[in-house]
Order: structure tokens, then C-alpha cells, then sequence
């Protein structure tokens, strides 16, 4: 039975390259569809406080959904004429509980990230992939920077 796939992105080319991984090994008729999910954080969207204004801007807030709703559609762009059928959405909150949060509700046996942080850094600040894997309730792949999809 085909499966359902969450792929996240940030709109880095590191989450591109994610779902051009994913589209070099799998099958698409072993996938019914896939979620391609970008997160937006509301404190990256709360700008600096000033002397002027201690309220939020709402044109930085559309301005980083529109980026999001940017990245995401750039990621099914790369799945465009795949196969599976390709969905978009931005969430807003904590990009990992926000992405754990989208697969189970699509049901989805497989979320699809890159990992951007070398290990010194996800020690030390804790990384979106790391918090993926740890709260995750089904497979997590985690694409690093540079790999190659193996051809069959």
C-alpha cells in the first residue's frame, strides 16, 4: 500500500536537495502522496524591538510566510511530475513540533528532512532534525548535506 510522506523545508537548498534524495530512491508508486511542510517561527517573525514600536510588525510576518509559502512550493516544483500527488503547507510554531505535528495528522510513514548543523552545533543549540527524530512516530530520513541517492 502506498504511504504518505511529510517533507520539510526551510528554504534552504539543503531542504531541496532533501526531496530531490527522496525522488532518486523511492518509487513513486510506492508513495500516495507527499506534504511538503515549511514552518514559520513566531519569534523569527518578531522583528527587533525599537524605541517606537513594541508591536508586531505584520509586514515582517507576511513577508516570512510568504517566504515559507515560497520554499515550499519550490520543493514540490522539484517533485513536479514525479508521481505522487504534492501538497503545500506553512504552520506556524516550533518548526519540530510543527512538522511531528503535520505528519500524524496526514498520517504519514515517513518525514523527509536535512540535517544543516554539524554535530558541535546541534549540541550546542539543539537542531530542527535531532528534535524530528527524538519526538517523531514514524521514520525519519535525514539527508546531510552532499548525499547522493544510490541508483538501483
Amino acid at each position: 500500500m502506498p504511504m504518505h510522506v511529510i517533507i520539510a523545508t526551510d528554504g534552504s537548498k539543503q531542504s531541496l536537495q532533501a526531496a530531490r534524495y527522496l525522488r532518486g530512491f523511492a518509487e513513486p508508486d510506492t508513495i500516495a502522496s507527499v506534504g511538503v511542510v515549511a514552518v514559520v517561527s513566531p519569534l523569527a517573525a518578531v522583528p527587533f524591538a525599537s524605541d517606537t514600536s513594541g508591536s508586531r510588525s505584520k509586514d515582517a510576518e507576511t513577508s516570512f510566510r510568504t517566504a515559507a509559502e515560497g520554499a515550499a512550493k519550490d520543493v514540490a516544483a522539484a517533485l513536479d511530475g514525479w508521481g505522487p500527488k504534492v501538497t503545500t503547507h506553512v504552520r506556524s510554531g516550533s518548526p519540530a513540533t510543527e512538522i511531528v505535528k503535520a505528519a500524524k495528522a496526514k498520517g504519514a510513514e515517513l518525514i523527509v528532512i536535512a540535517s544543516q548543523s554539524s554535530r558541535a552545533e546541534a549540541v550546542l543549540m539543539g537542531s530542527v532534525a535531532h528534535k524530528v527524530l527524538n519526538h517523531a512516530t514514524c521514520p525519519v530520513l535525514v539527508v546531510r548535506p552532499g548525499a547522493k541517492p544510490r541508483k538501483k
